[in-house]
């Protein structure tokens, strides 16, 4: 089973021990062993933080998943990176897009936190929602 996230930017990092709570118990009710997260954003940051942090006493995998060729600010998470197939032909400008529509096909669960209708962050929340897509909303 594959986890997934999607947050806004500037989530703040009262969200944390929330997204801690939420992961674990995937891991032990759900059985997630994989995550896949971006790169983007203070949600992205605190998910990479604490999935660090649970590789070392966990039996877990995660990926961040780029949406561009890794660069010097990807160093810490290196060993960690993926780059989804196909992604090299595909514009700069469209790149977030594709690297997110890989996560929402390759994952069972989304854990989000969205506080508006707009922006990234809701416009792959309402993409999960269409899909069926099991969904642990941190901001309700």
């Amino acid at each position: 089973m594959i986890c997934t996230f999607f947050g806004h930017s500037d989530t703040p990092e009262t969200v944390k021990p929330a997204l801690k709570t939420a992961i674990i118990e995937l891991i032990e009710k759900e059985h997630v062993t994989g995550f896949y997260v971006g790169n983007h954003g203070n949600f992205d940051r605190m998910a990479i933080s604490i999935l660090s942090e649970l590789a070392k006493i966990r039996c877990i995998r995660f990926y961040v998943v780029l949406a561009y060729q890794p660069t010097e600010k990807d160093a810490d998470y290196l060993a960690h990176t993926v780059l989804p197939d196909g992604i090299e032909t595909v514009p700069p400008r469209f790149a977030i897009n594709y690297r997110n529509r890989f996560m929402i096909e390759n994952a069972d669960f989304v854990i989000t936190y969205v506080t508006h209708s707009w922006g990234g962050a809701a416009k792959f929340k309402q993409m999960v929602e269409k899909k069926h897509k099991r969904i642990i909303e941190l901001a309700e």
